[in-house]
C-alpha cells in the first residue's frame, strides 16, 4: 500500500535526520487498513518504533476506551504490537480535565517535542464526506484560527466536544498525507479539489504546505471518480 510505504520512508528519513520521528495519527475507518499493515512482518520491522513520537490529529472528547476514541482505535490496531514505549505516545484526551484545558496543554507538549518550525515529519488525516479534515468542520470559528496550534470546541450537530490541530499547525508538516476512501466522498473530493475556493464549506481545502512541505492525496477510485482524467492520474 502507497501509505504504508511512505509512513516507513518518513520514518527512516527523520530517524537518520534527527534520531526520532514525529507523527500524528488520524481517526475514521479510512487509517484501519494502514494500521493493519504497518504492524505486519512486511513492514514493523522496517521502522525503529522506540524512536517514535505518536501525536493525534483530532480527538472526540471520549475515553479513550470509548469505540469512539481515535487514539483506542490506533492503539487497539497498531501502537499496541509495537514497543513503542508508553511515555511516546500521546492521546489528546485526558481524565479529569477540560477540553479547552487539555488543548492548551496539548500545544505545550508539541512545542516541547517538535523543532523549532513546529513541523510534524508526518501528518496523517483524513477527509469526511462534507470535506472536513481533523476537526475542521464547515461552518466552524477554528476555521479562523491562525495562532492556536492546538483548539477545543463544542461541535453542536455531534453533541460533543472536539479537539483539534488547527490549519495553520497542519500546515507547517513536512509531510500530510490526507486519505480519501469511498464513493460516499467523491462529490466533496472533487469540490476541494477541481471546484471553487470555500473553505469554510469545504474545509480541507484549507490544506496548503509550507515552503518545503509535501501535501499528499491519496484516493480510491470510488473517491476519485468525479475528478478530470489529469486529476485522476496524478
Amino acid at each position: 500500500m502507497a501509505a504504508a510505504d511512505l509512513f516507513v520512508a518518513a520514518a527512516e528519513s527523520a530517524v537518520a535526520r534527527c534520531g526520532k520521528f514525529t507523527v500524528a495519527l488520524t481517526g475514521g475507518s479510512s487509517p484501519k487498513n494502514l494500521y493493519s499493515l504497518l504492524k505486519s512482518d512486511a513492514y514493523k520491522h522496517r521502522i525503529d518504533w522506540k524512536k517514535v513520537f505518536v501525536f493525534w490529529g483530532d480527538e472526540r472528547w471520549v475515553p479513550i476506551e470509548d469505540g469512539l476514541s481515535n487514539a483506542g482505535m490506533a492503539k487497539k490496531i497498531l501502537l499496541n504490537e509495537t514497543g513503542i514505549p508508553e511515555n511516546q505516545i500521546f492521546p489528546m484526551w485526558k481524565p479529569d480535565t477540560k477540553p479547552e484545558e487539555r488543548a492548551e496543554a496539548y500545544e505545550q507538549l508539541l512545542r516541547d517535542h517538535l523543532d523549532s518550525s513546529g513541523s510534524f515529519d508526518l501528518i496523517l488525516s483524513g477527509m469526511g464526506d462534507d470535506g472536513h479534515t481533523a476537526s475542521l468542520f464547515p461552518g466552524t470559528e477554528v476555521l479562523k484560527e491562525q495562532s492556536k496550534w492546538v483548539a477545543a470546541y463544542y461541535l453542536e450537530p455531534q453533541q460533543m466536544f472536539r479537539i483539534t490541530l488547527t490549519a495553520p499547525l497542519i500546515n507547517k508538516a513536512k509531510e500530510n498525507i490526507v486519505l480519501v476512501f469511498g464513493s460516499n466522498k467523491a462529490n466533496a473530493f472533487y469540490e476541494v479539489i477541481e471546484g471553487k475556493r470555500q473553505p469554510e464549506k469545504y474545509p480541507s481545502q484549507l490544506l496548503a504546505p509550507s515552503a518545503g512541505g509535501q501535501l499528499i492525496w491519496l484516493a480510491d477510485e470510488a473517491a476519485s471518480q468525479k475528478l478530470s482524467a489529469e486529476n485522476q492520474n496524478q
